[in-house]
């Protein structure tokens, strides 16, 4: 008994020990650089499955461990791991590991690291996504990836479709655009229907060894986009965001006269000096004559007079300045009404502040077994005209499962229903719809409104507000308006329509397989469709076409694409030797269908459909087919992560091409050196990674018109019967434009990881561009393709970004990239070898350019500007003797003859044998434009362009500004130029830009500007007078947040606040005002402004962000 006794007492005596030996662990784990807590940090301990994760303080608690000989293991993404012993209190540091480096992009068929990736690529992050205020994603890149130039002609929230330009240029008449591709697959629909909430990632590959998997589709570059999902270890999340803002005119006028009086004088100007000049009127003579014809109906005059007039006095006095005497607001009575004339500022009066409204929910979760995403969002965008408005609803759900250890399944879908309301013509400087043209250009003199003699805007019979349309066509006080007379472009704004709703969805599923340990079989299939469906209507009450009792067409568009792609990846790491080999198929088809059908004389203006009219107009409806199709391979091996090797090919078809031409082959090579790894760089301090990267490969381009390779016809009606009208000669012989690029850069990282960057150097080369040759009218046809012309592009591409301050409550962050770049043709066939210029260029004239070997693609070629004509300058002509009748005319540069000077001071050319002028070898100048010769004047290309951003975070506040720069480079300033010119019959009421007050003139004999007279068509002719330089610097973005601090919300059971303010388009400095180079560099004209183009957006916004 008491052996057993003693037995019990010695067993609770052990298990006692036993309890009191075990521990209670309990610690803090903090960045080692800012001292913030760290979230969802794993601690383990070694050796076991036992552990737990960091609360929102960072804290964690571990319970009965090991009195003794514990090791903790702590991990945290985007942290260096570490093992401590255990202990009862632990405060633990953790050193952030080179995020730059590690940060995984999304590549061609797969993901890869910056400090892996042999090729060059960019990425944009959510971040930088999320304070875009825009419809289109892509916009995000503007200003921040080196080598990325980006340009729209408008800024129509409706029509957000920038063209994108990736080093350089590489074709003439082949697309240029980059490819898309969305969450895997290449993606051809409107980039305005995805929601920018969505995107988690953009990445840019730039050159072949990023880009060439992709085959032909990808020669322009590729634009990877990676929506969001949950993200494993942070549990289910539920963000809500919504903005409203306000959008308004970012576009500064031109410095146009907008005062009525100083316009009056300056047209004054213009006639007396034609009087004087042209007449040969003395000057009391052309005084009475330039008033008399100032506000007449005839082909001198401008048809309005806003001012009131003492009896027996002019409008504008000897001195030329408007008569103190006269009174702004003139009555004037027709058909038994009084109006007042006073003049409007047409600009002002066509842009107006919109509301832009946007609202997004996510929810998302993930596990090591899967992840889930749904969103909603809704967009209403309302332009700065009147019946300008974009709106838009999203939806998406993305899942994807581990359902077996060797199965992966998931899908993503998305839909959109959008709808908007478009402007009328934009961009068509001529026409009397567009409402910025009309705004734009028509002088401060003319009334946009009928008003009353009492000064209120007058209102029909419909209750619409009056508008003067300077004409019969519509409201009138019976006085013409010269400059788009019978017009009213503000008001065919607010009646007409031209409109469009549609629905947009994308479906994506895939399934992985893994065969094997090492190797794994992807497949993914995807479809998209986008239904449009547009109406026009021309209202019935005023205008050109109000006698057609309303004019309305219908239209109705499908795309609709399918891709189908098989992967096969194997991948396996023998010590320090690591391979990867990846074998794909990809199939893509698209099929375009369109619908159109228009009546008129409509029963109810309001009922906007074709059964409510009753007089056919036209109809048509056509689609076309693409299909390309490729087999693809790729191997990667890298060694003891220090040195790497890629190799890639890919055989593409595409049916743009005849059969005997329809397949190419394309490949890359690279290869990276992380020369940090090496002994000899390893214990250097400053460098923490440093890597030399080449890369070389050659791709096709199939971005051309269809049918090419085939004779096409229209069918027409003749006689009554269809018949078949040549419309385009094919050639079988058509294929692909190729291209080789060479890509050589090093990327680093410098003190800490407080200074990286990249510097690259790339040379791409385009062979077989397509040229349409002429041909004689016997043919039948008037034109055909080829593959003839080089073309060859090299630049610097440089990638800096800095930590300047790093602490526990503030950091700031400095990023900039530089782009310089040269761009020439190499080679041209001898058929377009059809003119020489004046500096031995061989090539041929397209527009406002000349394309020559040796030149870059844009070279302006157009006459010399040389200043004007007077008696210090003319000897510089071929004139015999001076003439005053000239001073003050433009003078532009021509060829030179040979002259001698006889007795009397005067001149005469020198002759040969044959009666011919025998040249100088130098140039002379001429007052005659027809006279002057083209020059090779300059170039549109910039020598640099890029972007600088920066971001300071204090306390909770984040303060963000981006930035986006060019430097060289020219544009034609054709919208100057049209506000310079002096008025004819054709051009009267037009604006006067204020320089004019410059020309030359008796008093101001030392000007570089033309004097102004009425009727001079040469003044204002094509030249370098015109030409501006392209520099430009514009605030792109400023951002203000400010995050709650987490102790006040955890009390809500919130995660996370943060209220923010953006704006967009916030200033833009330029070398005219009124001219913005991002926009004439790629309009109708290329390289020429038009002020008659919907202007950029400012927006301003302020908005909330909850996290869940």
């Amino acid at each position: 008994m008491g052996k057993k006794i003693l037995m019990f007492l010695a067993c609770v005596m052990m298990s006692a020990g036993l309890a009191f030996a075990q521990q209670l662990v309990t610690g803090t784990v903090i960045d080692s650089e800012t001292g913030e807590p760290l979230v969802g940090a794993t601690v383990k301990v070694k050796g076991t499955t036992q552990g737990a994760l960091t609360d929102m303080d960072g804290k964690f608690t571990l319970k009965n461990l090991p009195a003794k000989g514990s090791t903790l293991v702590i991990s945290c993404m985007g942290m260096k791991p570490v093992e401590v012993q255990a202990k009862a209190k632990m405060n633990i540091s953790m050193e952030p590991v080179s995020t730059d480096l590690q940060d995984v992009m999304v590549v061609a068929y797969g993901t890869a690291t910056k400090a892996s990736f042999t090729g060059s690529a960019a990425k944009i992050g959510e971040q930088q996504i999320e304070q875009l205020q825009s419809s289109n994603a892509l916009e995000a890149v503007n200003g921040h990836v080196a080598g990325v130039e980006m340009f729209n002609p408008t800024g129509d929230p409706t029509n957000n479709n920038p063209t994108i330009r990736m080093r350089g240029i590489s074709s003439i008449n082949a697309g240029t655009s980059p490819l898309i591709v969305l969450d895997g697959t290449p993606y051809s629909g409107d980039m305005n229907t995805i929601n920018t909430n969505d995107i988690e990632s953009l990445t840019v590959l730039k050159d072949a060894a990023a880009n060439a998997l992709y085959g032909a589709r990808g020669a322009n570059g590729v634009i990877v986009i990676t929506t969001k999902k949950g993200k494993a270890g942070q549990g289910a999340k539920v963000t809500l965001d919504a903005k409203w803002g306000s959008n308004s005119r970012a576009q500064r006028q031109y410095k146009v006269l907008s005062e009525p009086g100083l316009y009056y004088e300056q047209y004054y100007a213009g006639l007396k000096n034609y009087a004087t000049n042209k007449l040969g009127y003395t000057d009391a003579q052309a005084h009475v004559w330039a008033n008399n014809n100032l506000t007449s109906t005839n082909n001198y005059g401008l048809g309005y007079n806003v001012y009131n007039v003492p009896a027996g006095q002019t409008l504008i006095g000897t001195n030329g300045r408007l008569n103190p005497n006269a009174t702004l607001g003139r009555v004037v009575s027709y058909d038994g009404t009084d109006y007042l004339m006073t003049g409007d500022n047409w600009l002002d009066e066509a842009y107006h502040n919109g509301l832009r409204q946007e609202y997004n929910v996510r929810v998302t979760d993930a596990s090591e077994r899967g992840n889930f995403l749904a969103s909603f969002g809704y967009l209403n965008n309302d332009g700065i005209v009147d019946n300008s408005n974009f709106t838009r609803f999203n939806g998406r759900l993305k899942a994807d499962l581990q359902a077996k250890p060797w199965l992966k399944v998931g899908a993503n879908m998305s839909y959109t229903h959008y709808s908007a309301d478009n402007v009328n013509e934009d961009g068509t400087s001529n026409s009397s719809g567009n409402v910025f043209a009309a705004a734009s250009q028509v002088a401060p003199i003319y009334n946009l409104y009928l008003r009353d003699a009492q000064g209120n805007k007058m209102v029909d019979k419909n209750g619409f507000t009056m508008y003067d349309y300077g004409g019969k066509n519509g409201a009138w006080m019976g006085v013409g308006r010269p400059l788009l007379g019978n017009s009213n472009a503000l008001q065919n704004q607010i009646l007409n329509q031209l409109g469009s709703e549609g629905n947009s969805a994308t479906a994506n599923g895939f399934a992985e397989v893994r065969i094997a340990k090492d190797f794994k079989i992807t497949s993914t299939n995807t479809i998209t469709l986008d239904e449009t469906r547009g109406t026009s209507f021309t209202n019935p009450y005023y205008g050109q076409y109000a006698t057609s009792n309303g004019m309305l067409s219908k239209s109705h568009v499908r795309d609709f694409t399918y891709a189908f792609q098989q992967l096969g990846n194997w991948g396996h790491v023998y010590g320090k030797h690591d391979v990867d080999v990846m074998i794909g198929h990809e199939s893509y088809y698209h099929k375009y269908y369109t619908l159109s059908a228009s009546k008129s004389n409509m029963f109810d203006p309001t009922n906007m459909e074709l059964a409510g009219a009753v007089t056919e107009q036209s109809s048509n409806s056509y689609t076309t087919e693409y299909n390309n199709e490729g087999y693809f391979g790729r191997a990667q091996y890298n060694y003891a992560q220090k040195y790497f090797g890629s190799f890639s090919f890919r055989r593409d078809g595409s049916s743009r091409f005849h059969p005997d031409n329809r397949w190419g082959n394309f490949f890359s090579v690279g290869a990276a050196w992380v020369m940090s790894e090496e002994s000899f760089l390893k214990d250097v301090k400053p460098i923490d990674f440093l890597k030399l990267k080449l890369s070389y490969g050659e791709q096709g381009n199939d971005n051309i018109p269809d049918y090419l390779y085939t004779n096409t016809y229209t069918i027409v009606n003749s006689v009554g019967g269809p018949a078949a009208k040549p419309a385009r000669m094919g050639n079988k012989d058509i294929t692909w434009e190729k291209g080789g690029n060479l890509n050589v850069g090093v990327d680093f990282e410098l003190f800490k990881n407080r200074l990286n960057g990249t510097v690259e150097y790339f040379w791409r080369k385009t062979s077989d561009m397509l040229f349409s040759f002429s041909l004689p009218t016997s043919f039948g046809y008037t034109s055909y393709y080829a593959n003839v012309g080089d073309m060859k592009n090299s630049g610097i591409e440089i990638t800096l970004d800095g930590t300047i301050i790093k602490t526990k409550d503030v950091k700031w962050d400095l990023g900039l990239n530089l782009t310089h770049y040269k761009n020439h043709i190499s080679m041209l066939p001898d058929e377009r070898k059809t003119t020489t210029t004046p500096e031995g260029y061989k090539g041929y004239a397209r527009g406002n350019f000349f394309l020559g070997e040796g030149l870059s693609m844009y070279s302006f070629y157009m006459p010399e500007y040389a200043g004007v004509y007077n008696k210090n300058t003319w000897q510089m002509t071929n004139d015999t003797k001076y003439d005053a009748s000239k001073d003050g005319l433009s003078m532009w540069y021509t060829t030179g003859y040979q002259m001698t000077t006889k007795p009397d001071g005067t001149r005469e050319v020198v002759k040969d044998t044959n009666g011919e002028k025998v040249e100088s070898g130098k140039r002379a100048t001429t007052t005659t434009h027809a006279d002057a010769k083209d020059y090779i004047v300059g170039r549109m290309l910039p020598k640099v362009y890029g972007g600088f951003n920066t971001r300071v975070e204090f306390f909770g506040v984040d303060v963000t500004a981006d930035f986006a720069y060019q430097l060289g480079g020219k544009v034609y300033d054709s919208q100057y130029a049209s506000f310079m010119s002096p008025a004819t019959s054709d051009s009267r009421g037009a604006n006067i830009h204020e320089d004019v007050l410059k020309s030359w003139s008796v008093s101001n004999q030392g000007s570089n500007l033309p004097r102004y007279q009425y009727n001079d068509t040469d003044a204002s002719g094509l030249s370098s007078r015109f030409l501006t330089r392209a520099n430009y610097l514009s605030l792109q973005n400023l951002s203000v947040g400010y995050t709650l601090p987490a102790s006040i919300t955890r009390k809500a059971k919130i995660e996370k606040v943060r209220v923010y303010m953006n704006a967009s388009n916030v200033w833009l400095w330029s070398a005219r005002r009124g001219l913005d180079p991002r926009t004439a560099m790629i309009n109708s004209g290329y390289g020429s402004s038009n002020a008659s183009y919907y202007s950029t957006v400012r927006t301003i916004s302020a908005g909330v962000n909850v996290t869940f």
